[in-house]
């Protein structure tokens, strides 16, 4: 059995129309330089049970090809403002592999299904601090996914932004910042707390 990668999530999103203009970092304290865009194609299936045990837990389980981390990963409960996700390369075919299933099982052991496919063409920023560290990666995202099970479609775009290895020690102070310069971007709220939740209609 293959051990999972693991990290803590902390991140803020917003909503923001097409083609807005990316912001411009240079008042966010820290920030000293910004890369260049990547571009990457996302393409995720999550998996749920019939009742919906995973999602009413706050976990989130999928299937995700294209970027840096492709592989199946578990987005465990919001706590305290992170979520514990980890992560397994993928197998040879679309079944759950085996050390996935034993970390799931602590939530449920009834038969996952396909629940909903986020397709997601992503531009990544590294938000740099004056030694290289990366002190979050900013993302802009054009989304488009099904609700399998309803058959409901939807488009949209947003933004994100994520903590990295050299973050802050005032976190809050950063998100901040830069919810500031997102906001004079453009940038609305998010409406949703992730995009499986809009995916579904939540």
């Amino acid at each position: 059995m293959t051990d999972p990668t693991r990290f803590v999530e902390i991140e803020r999103k917003f909503d923001v129309d097409a083609g807005t203009p990316v912001p411009s970092w240079a008042d966010v304290p820290g920030v000293a330089s910004v890369s260049g865009g990547e571009e990457r194609h996302l393409d995720a299936l999550y998996l749920d049970t019939d009742d919906l045990a995973l999602a009413r837990a706050g976990v989130a389980l999928r299937r995700r090809t294209g970027g840096p981390d492709e592989g199946w990963h578990i987005k465990g409960p919001l706590v305290d403002g992170g979520r514990v996700e980890l992560g397994w390369p993928l197998g040879p075919d679309e079944s759950v592999p085996a050390g996935v299933a034993a970390e799931v099982a602590q939530w449920t052991t009834a038969p996952l299904a396909p629940l909903a496919r986020i397709v997601n063409h992503r531009t990544a920023y590294e938000l740099r601090d004056a030694d290289g560290g990366v002190l979050a990666e900013f993302v802009d995202d054009h989304v488009r996914t099904a609700d399998l099970r309803a058959g409901d479609e939807r488009e949209w775009h947003e933004w994100e932004i994520e903590l990295g290895a050299a973050a802050p020690a005032d976190k809050a102070a950063f998100f901040d910042a830069v919810a500031r310069a997102a906001l004079a971007a453009g940038a609305r709220e998010a409406s949703h707390a992730s995009k499986l939740a809009r995916a579904l209609g939540r």
